[in-house]
């Protein structure tokens, strides 16, 4: 069900057009815009970055093993579903595995750039692309799924964004989430990728169910190179004057695949029912209630 964001009507016509106040919204840059006073904001992000992780992401060994982790979590934890809302996809990366991997799920991408957008249509086809704030989605009871894919993190009000998400999402569907965890990990890296916070699971939990989730799995990941991130964290910090996100982001073809080859022996223990309880990043599952 659409959700008119001027005056609240819910509506289910064809288009977008409010059939009670009659609000209409925007077309910016090809993409219909929901927070058009909000395009390319940059205490959120850089959207020059979009071309650089456009250009690595399909063969980065962290990119690719997130998406291979996601897509046995949406196998494993939502078999039947029908339609999936991504928050923050950015330039359509996760978007388009999932496509590839269900091609019978219905697909729409959300950002709050139209930069990441633009990069997203290059990848994607049949995928409905929107520019929104995460902060009011136009949709109620709509989707089976909604993930947000390191996306919090770079959100002030993350437990809103998370009943968002819970509004988007219809009864017996659930939501997919991963953040960067650990706040002894903080460093020059996430003030330059604009985070705000990085989180404890018990954090993350308790704000999930503050937000009126049920939470079914979670774990760490990126766990196996935990030794390996700290020591780059603390490197960074030594030397974070001459700190370039470009230089961080690129990495030698022998040190991605072997670094690729150890997340891929964590995610066979993910699948055969381990959880982490520490790591780089968090993954958690949660549903919300059939009502």
């Amino acid at each position: 069900m659409k959700l008119c964001l001027s005056c609240g009507e819910r509506f289910t016509a064809e288009g977008w057009c409010c059939p009670s106040c009659y609000a209409c919204p925007e077309t910016v840059d090809g993409f219909l815009s929901f927070a058009p006073d909000l395009l390319d904001p940059d205490e959120y992000f850089n959207p020059e970055a979009f071309e650089r992780l456009f250009g690595i992401e399909s063969n980065h060994f962290w990119f690719k093993s997130r998406n291979q982790l996601l897509l046995w979590a949406l196998e494993k934890y939502f078999p039947h579903a029908e339609s999936f809302l991504e928050i923050g996809c950015g330039t359509g990366y996760v978007l388009s595995g999932i496509q590839a991997k269900f091609p019978r799920l219905h697909i729409w991408g959300s950002d709050i750039f139209s930069k990441g957008l633009s990069f997203a249509q290059q990848r994607l086809s049949s995928v409905s692309l929107l520019q929104m704030d995460a902060r009011r989605i136009p949709f109620e009871s709509e989707f089976d799924i909604v993930g947000a894919f390191d996306v919090l993190e770079h959100i002030d009000e993350d437990v809103f964004v998370l009943q968002q998400m819970l509004q988007a999402t219809k009864p017996g569907g659930g939501v997919i989430i991963t953040v960067p965890q650990h706040p002894f990990l903080w460093s020059v890296v996430d003030e330059r990728s604009f985070h705000k916070r990085r989180y404890t699971r018990i954090e993350l939990e308790k704000k999930v169910t503050e937000a009126g989730l049920r939470i079914v799995h979670v774990t760490s990941f990126v766990s196996l190179l935990l030794p390996l991130m700290l020591i780059s964290r603390i490197r960074r910090e030594r030397s974070r004057k001459e700190f370039d996100p470009a230089v961080e982001a690129r990495i030698g073809g022998m040190a991605n695949t072997i670094l690729k080859s150890i997340l891929t022996v964590e995610r066979v223990c993910i699948k055969r029912g381990f959880t982490f309880p520490v790591g780089g990043s968090l993954l958690m599952i949660a549903k919300r209630d059939r009502r």
